[in-house]
């Protein structure tokens, strides 16, 4: 797992050495780097610890709306703000978690999603504008993060881009280290046998609320980065093509398969990008590779990739 994400993201990082004069590239790594890490977030709760959650994208915007919002009502540095903000989304993410807790299968994944139905109106109605979510024309002016008084603007995407590298290299690793550990062992024990697992000791009420807690607060911090990026924030987000966006990058990956996740985002994001000219087939495409892979590659890149690389080890056994 983890000489598989050094190589994906040091070769990542070398990427701007060739189109780092080029904008639009750029613009399409940064969106990798911050796609992989929510997609990873969602792997690392549905893949890994069996809970069916569809809120990923909800938390997502929560923290970025609550990113925003800090920095531009309190004047907090947008540097500390996104923290605030991964913190107020593993909040809500425990308050979520509290009633999945009673739950399973599907009836976890209609609880999750209803979070994600209910946001929008929220965020457009009457208490969201109170906040500052500014209703349905959203936030429009969003200061860039800035440290030790250098701004990373969208117009120098190159710093943006290492800045993003590095937010998602530490999310990854923190990630990575949760699978490695015994959290990770509980985690695939309560996905196997929950009632096995409790009669080892494991409490599923403790780690299912950790898992929660976790995943939301990256997935928070890298939506309030993602909001100092941009500049400004709609409902739009909320719409169902980022959500099947996600699900696509966890097909492509392979579930359960991290760092699957991270290069289903980087062959997703291209994909988008290189089919955008096509307008409304675009999500036909998409649609019909994700099946084309479900059937031929039911563990995604990933399985493929060490069915390759055991296939030849075996081959090089046999050969000594």
């Amino acid at each position: 797992m983890g000489g598989l994400m050094a190589i994906i993201y040091g070769g990542l990082a070398i990427m701007p050495l060739f189109v780092g004069g080029v904008d639009y590239m750029m613009h399409i790594l940064i969106m990798i780097l911050i796609w992989g890490v929510v997609a990873s977030c969602w792997d690392l709760i549905m893949g890994f610890a069996g809970i069916f959650s569809f809120g990923q994208v909800a938390f997502f915007v929560i923290g970025a709306y609550a990113s925003a919002i800090v920095s531009n009502k309190f004047g907090i540095p947008p540097f500390f703000s996104i923290f605030i903000a991964g913190g107020i989304a593993a909040i809500l993410g425990v308050l979520v978690g509290l009633p999945c807790l009673r739950l399973k299968g599907a009836y976890v994944a209609l609880v999750t999603f209803a979070v994600h139905m209910i946001l929008e109106p929220f965020l457009k109605g009457h208490m969201g504008r109170a906040i500052g979510t500014g209703g349905s024309r959203g936030i429009l002016t969003i200061p860039p993060i800035n440290i030790f008084g250098y701004a990373f603007t969208p117009d120098n995407k190159v710093a943006v881009f290492y800045l993003t590298l590095v937010l998602a290299v530490i999310c990854s690793v923190i990630i990575l280290m949760v699978i490695r550990s015994f959290w990770g062992t509980a985690f695939l024990a309560l996905k196997d046998s929950e009632d096995f697992s409790a009669s080892l000791g494991v409490s599923a009420f403790k780690y299912k609320l950790a898992v929660f807690a976790l995943t939301s607060f990256l997935t928070g911090m890298v939506g309030g980065f993602y909001a100092h990026y941009v500049g400004m924030l709609s409902t739009r987000m909320l719409g169902i093509d980022l959500f099947v966006t996600l699900m696509i990058m966890l097909v492509i990956g392979g579930i359960g398969q991290f760092p699957g996740a991270i290069l289903g985002a980087i062959v997703t994001v291209t994909l988008n990008e290189m089919l955008s000219p096509l307008g409304p087939y675009r999500p036909l495409i998409l649609g019909g590779l994700v099946v084309v892979l479900v059937l031929l590659l039911p563990d995604g890149v990933i399985g493929l990739l060490r069915r390759i690389f055991n296939g030849k080890s075996k081959t090089r056994e046999a050969e000594a």
